[in-house]
């Protein structure tokens, strides 16, 4: 009986075998490569269904394969079922009941241990929608009593050890496809597992399969000519369709070797899995079913089957850490990812609809699955599959000899389309009309029927509807081509429920519950609060501005309120969208159980990576002290940032480090009763170390006057400080004395800094400033020496009215052949390099120059308006005593100065003495000091 049933086996597809070599013999003149082509098909299908355990190919979101399944798993009620899914993932599929769907399985590691550093963080995502045969399987599984799901797969890391870096990770997109939206990058930029690859991989067979099928894109094409006519077949006739398709495009098609190996390889790893289990557990293969993609069910390598050979060995995985979790998903997304046509995974979300209705196949899902209706479910006993009495017969002959069937034009649904679109159309503003709702209907038949259609497609129904109704211009923010992907089902966006949340995400869930928002809902959603009326909701703030920091803009959005050093808002609004941004959350639960503690990993990441900076370490301490309040983390990333400002060799960071520790020595001035031990350190480091760098940074040409002046600015302001604790400012003497720069805008620096020293007065500063203007030679780049002066305001803020007269002094003296030319030059240079210091210019400008237009005509410069030298008073030339006799007539006023000196005399007749010319001459010297102590000429 056996060797007969084995007969009978192999004459399944002698018939189709026969007529395969006449048609090889007829279109290739004789035997040749196409014969075993042809014959390989067949052989290939031939293998598989007699495959003891049973293979059901499918393709990823294919509503065929969804109903075949779901009809399939009730005919067959197998006890195991095989599932093409990384290994590693099965403990995540329970929680899809508390998801609503489409959803991502993910495994997620930040941190790498075996891998190039450069490819942190890793990332696999395998999404899973209702229409899909892998939910169906996974749902039958865990809501059966009896039944083990078994994922075979290789594990995640097994993906990574496998890939090849810089290869295509999916084929390009449509290219006239609208720009993606933001639910396209749900994501991110993980690598993508998807159950059934079914798309060509040869370009030349893709483009026939396209230019005869009269489409634009691979999805049009499965959806024409694949999806529709497996829609209603039967087991046999789906299985041997699916394998032959699975092996056509693997015989015609080889691809990429490296691609190649991966897929065989993939197949060795999941046989020798199953054989393994199989061994196991004692399992029946006539009770198992193997869920896997039509292209890997038709598999040619050695380990193929049950009986198949055990020599592949499944190498160890890395060290890395690896976690898992489920992410929000959406039909955008999964479209993106795999390089399917925009909106086609809506319209077979539709088609299965249809197909369900149609077909009346009850599918399966999980209990409680969240977004789906609530239907009666009844109770059904499961039956055991009998056992097979004979071999499946030859389907595919009949299949492909039998012509396609027409589907009659359905006028209710495709009007229907037509007059949804229209109304969809002008809500996004579109001029549309009724007339355009005719144009459309008559032009998707149209377009139909010169593709050998009778009834129209969504896709031939969405080129009607761009054609009649998108203009030159889009009004809206979507296009016809996506309000029609909308209109045919929706990009549908998933969402991970509370209970599937990793532990941080729901504490983060939990402490922001007093705001009473639905934090869980997409969108965006506005949060008021109160932090002085309601204490409690300082703890919500704290929240809340660590997730601003650690999830992507938008994410939590501050309103109202800010958070300095040293301040803190009473009251703040939030734009708050996190559960647009859901898989950002998810994301940080990898990484630890708490906010606080990612926010502590991620600022020693950065604070202790090779490429840190002095600046980058201290707005770690910065963003330490503000959203963790931790002066133990403050202190360890504060010592951190010395050793790194000890070991730089640039002043690149000099202008932020300036900023930075100016805040936090105020802030610790304020709010601390001693300075932590640090900053003293980083004053006195920093004060030995610019000085070091000064006179280099001066001729340097890469460090420009704002690099410059920022040192100048951390030595002038960290002075006192520094002295106090035993710094030396003959250093900083020195270091001016020896610096020597040739750029104009360095020299003037130079100049303010000397003249903050002493070395320099402001009188020679400006006898300097008249000479460079008038020297013809210097003229043109006196906005240079502007601009240094300008930037010395960093160090030296006590020069701003100093600059503003020697700008005003230029506009003043310079004609307008000469100071034209450079006037734009002049505010290029003032907008490029001295922004942020314009408003003490402006400030001081306003204090100086009058306020009303007719006060200028009168007004006089208050640098012009200095005082003369009074010229020393000369007695006239008279005969007589003169100023003896002045004396003589008034001698109380000598009386008192006499008898305060203690002298006795007594006075001479007037004209009996010396006259004082006489008495001078006879004593010069006196008069001589006197005239040099007043600077008498």
């Amino acid at each position: 009986m056996s060797g007969t049933y084995e007969g009978v086996r192999e004459e399944t597809f002698t018939a189709l075998r026969t007529q395969l070599q006449e048609a090889a013999a007829a279109f290739s003149d004789g035997p040749g490569a196409l014969e075993g082509i042809l014959l390989g098909l067949v052989d290939d299908v031939d293998r598989a269904v007699r495959e003891p355990l049973e293979i059901f190919p499918v393709c990823h979101h294919s509503p065929a394969s969804a109903v075949a399944m779901a009809r399939r798993l009730r005919e067959k009620q197998p006890k195991v079922v095989y599932l093409e899914l990384c290994e590693d993932m099965a403990p995540l599929l329970t929680e899809l009941r508390n998801c609503r769907l489409p959803v991502a399985v993910q495994a997620f590691a930040s941190e790498v241990d075996g891998f190039p550093p450069e490819w942190s963080p890793l990332s696999v995502v395998a999404p899973i929608t209702e229409a899909s045969a892998e939910y169906q399987a996974i749902a039958y599984a865990l809501d059966t009593p009896g039944v083990e799901l078994v994922l075979v797969d290789r594990s995640s890391d097994h993906v990574f050890q496998w890939d090849a870096r810089g290869r295509p990770a999916a084929p390009p997109a449509d290219p006239g496809a609208p720009p993606a939206e933001e639910e396209a990058a749900l994501h991110g930029e993980a690598v993508g597992l998807e159950i059934g690859d079914l798309r060509p991989r040869f370009a030349e067979l893709e483009e026939h399969l396209l230019r005869h099928g009269r489409v634009r894109h691979w999805s049009e094409w499965w959806h024409q000519y694949v999806e529709l006519p497996l829609g209603d077949s039967d087991h046999d006739t789906y299985r041997q369709v699916m394998l032959l398709i699975g092996s056509l495009f693997r015989r015609l098609a080889p691809g990429d070797p490296h691609r190649v190996r991966v897929d065989e390889d993939r197949e060795r790893y999941m046989w020798t899995r199953m054989r393994e289990h199989l061994a196991a557990t004692g399992a029946d293969p006539a009770d198992c079913l193997y869920v896997c993609g039509a292209f890997h069910a038709a598999s040619r390598v050695a380990e193929f089957g049950v009986h198949g050979t055990d020599t592949f060995e499944i190498g160890p995985r890395t060290a890395t850490t690896w976690q898992h979790g489920l992410i929000p998903s959406s039909h955008a997304a999964i479209e993106a990812q795999f390089g399917l046509a925009a909106g086609s995974v809506s319209i077979a979300a539709t088609l299965w609809a249809k197909n369900v209705k149609r077909t009346r196949v009850e599918p399966y899902r999980l209990a409680g699955q969240a977004g789906t209706k609530k239907t009666r479910v009844k109770k059904t006993v499961a039956v055991p599959a009998p056992a097979p009495a004979a071999p499946a017969s030859d389907q595919l002959t009949g299949f492909l000899q039998r012509p396609p069937a027409l589907d009659r034009l359905d006028e209710a649904e495709l009007l229907g389309w037509s007059v949804d679109i229209v109304r969809a159309a002008r809500r996004n503003g579109y001029l549309a009309s009724t007339a355009d709702a005719i144009a459309v209907f008559e032009t998707s038949i149209l377009l139909a029927g010169m593709r050998d259609r009778a009834k129209p497609t969504p896709y031939d129904f969405r080129d009607a509807a761009v054609t009649c109704i998108e203009k030159d211009t889009v009004p809206g923010r979507r296009d016809v081509r996506r309000l029609v992907d909308i209109m045919m089902g929706g990009d549908r966006i998933g969402q991970v429920g509370y209970d599937a949340l990793p532990p941080l995400a729901r504490d983060v869930h939990d402490r922001l519950a007093p705001l009473g928002l639905k934090l869980q809902q997409r969108g965006v959603q506005r949060a008021l609060l109160d932090v002085a009326g309601r204490p409690e909701l300082e703890r919500c703030s704290d929240v809340l501005w660590m997730l601003r920091h650690l999830l992507p803009h938008g994410a939590a959005r501050p309103i109202m309120g800010e958070r300095r050093l040293g301040e803190r808002s009473l009251q703040e609004s939030w734009d708050l969208a996190l559960g647009t941004h859901q898989r950002a959350l998810i994301e940080l639960g990898y990484e630890g159980v708490s906010i606080e503690q990612v926010l502590e990993q991620r600022l020693r990441r950065t604070a202790y990576a090779p490429q840190a900076t002095a600046a980058t370490v201290l707005r770690c301490v910065e963003e330490a002290t503000l959203y963790l309040r931790s002066r133990r983390l403050a202190d360890e990333l504060g010592t951190r940032a010395l050793e790194v400002l000890s070991a730089e060799r640039n002043v690149d960071g000099a202008p932020e480090v300036l900023r930075r520790v100016r805040a936090l020595l105020a802030y610790y001035r304020t709010s601390e009763p001693v300075l932590p031990p640090w900053i003293e350190s980083f004053a006195t480091t920093g004060y030995a170390h610019y000085c070091t760098l000064l006179p280099t940074a001066f001729t340097d040409d890469d460090a420009t006057v704002r690099h410059v002046a920022a040192m100048l600015g951390f030595l002038f302001s960290m002075e006192s400080l520094a002295l106090s604790l035993g710094c030396d400012r003959t250093q900083l003497e020195l270091a001016v004395a020896q610096s020597h720069p040739e750029d104009p805008s360095k020299t003037a620096l130079l100049w303010a800094a000397k003249t903050h020293l002493g070395v320099l007065s402001r009188a020679d500063l400006g006898a300097k400033c008249d000479e460079l203007l008038g020297n013809p030679l210097v003229v043109p780049s006196y906005p240079r020496y502007l601009s240094g002066f300008v930037h010395a305001l960093e160090p030296v803020p006590g020069l701003t009215d100093f600059v503003v007269e020697a700008v005003s002094n230029a506009f003043a003296r310079l004609p307008d052949p000469v100071l034209l030319p450079w006037l734009p030059t002049l505010i290029t240079t003032l907008r490029s390099g001295g922004a942020e210091l314009a408003p003490l210019l402006i400030r001081e400008a306003g204090r100086i120059f009058p306020g009303r237009l007719a006060a200028l005509d009168e007004w006089v410069p208050p640098w012009r308006d200095r005082p003369e030298p009074e010229a020393p008073y000369a007695a006239p030339r008279t005969g007589g005593a003169g100023g003896c006799a002045l004396l003589a007539a008034h001698p109380g006023a000598c009386d008192a100065v006499a008898q305060l000196l203690g002298c006795d005399g007594t006075w001479e007749p007037v004209g009996s003495g010396p006259s004082g010319a006489v008495l001078i001459s006879a004593y010069p010297a006196t008069a001589a000091a006197l005239g040099a102590l007043m600077a008498v000429p």
